[in-house]
C-alpha cells in the first residue's frame, strides 16, 4: 500500500514537472537586446490558433472543416469540467525555426494583450546546442488569457549570447 501511494505521488509530480516544461511562465522583464541578425538562424513559419470560448451565435462558429474541428478538440483533450475547458481556452503560438549551426539558443515570445494596452510580457524557452529544425509552442491560456484579453501584437526572437539573431513579428508590433 505504501509503495502504491509513493508511486502515485511520484507519477503526479513527474506529470506536473512535464506540464510546467511544456508551457513556460511569463518572465519578470523582457530586457532590450541588441540586434545581430544572422543567416545561420531563421524562422521558417508560424501558426496561431485561438481557442475561443464557445458562445452560441458567435465565434467560434461551428464548422464542417475537419482540420479546424480537430484542432479545437486536440486543444481541449482531457478537459472534463468547465474549469478544465477555461484553463485551455486562449491563444496558442507555434514557431518553426532552424539553426544551421550548433548554438545555445533562447526563443522568446514578446506580446501585448488587449486589457494591458502597451505593457509587454514575454515567455522564453531555452535550447542547448540547438542545430537543425525545431518547433516551439507558447500558450497564453487560462487566467492569463481570461483576465488580460487576447494578444494584440507579438514578436518572436531567437537569442544567442544576449543578441537577437532572428526576428519574426506581427504587423501590429511597433
Amino acid at each position: 500500500m505504501r509503495c502504491l501511494v509513493l508511486g502515485a505521488f511520484s507519477a503526479m509530480l513527474a506529470g506536473v514537472i512535464i506540464v510546467r516544461a511544456e508551457n513556460p511562465l511569463p518572465i519578470e522583464s523582457a530586457n532590450v537586446l541588441p540586434e545581430a541578425i544572422s543567416d545561420d538562424f531563421e524562422f521558417r513559419k508560424f501558426e496561431i490558433f485561438r481557442n475561443a470560448p464557445i458562445v452560441p451565435g458567435a465565434t467560434p462558429i461551428p464548422t464542417k472543416d475537419l482540420m479546424v474541428d480537430f484542432e479545437r478538440k486536440h486543444r481541449l483533450w482531457g478537459a472534463l469540467l468547465a474549469a478544465d475547458v477555461s484553463a485551455k481556452t486562449g491563444q496558442y503560438f507555434t514557431f518553426f525555426w532552424r539553426a544551421k549551426r550548433s548554438a545555445n539558443v533562447t526563443i522568446r515570445l514578446e506580446y501585448r494583450q488587449a486589457n494591458l494596452k502597451n505593457y509587454v510580457q514575454a515567455r522564453e524557452l531555452y535550447y542547448a546546442n540547438a542545430n537543425g529544425s525545431h518547433s516551439s509552442e507558447f500558450a497564453i491560456v487560462g487566467n492569463d488569457y481570461e483576465n488580460d484579453g487576447p494578444i494584440t501584437s507579438w514578436r518572436a526572437i531567437l537569442i544567442e549570447n544576449r543578441k537577437i539573431v532572428a526576428l519574426l513579428q506581427s504587423r501590429t508590433w511597433l
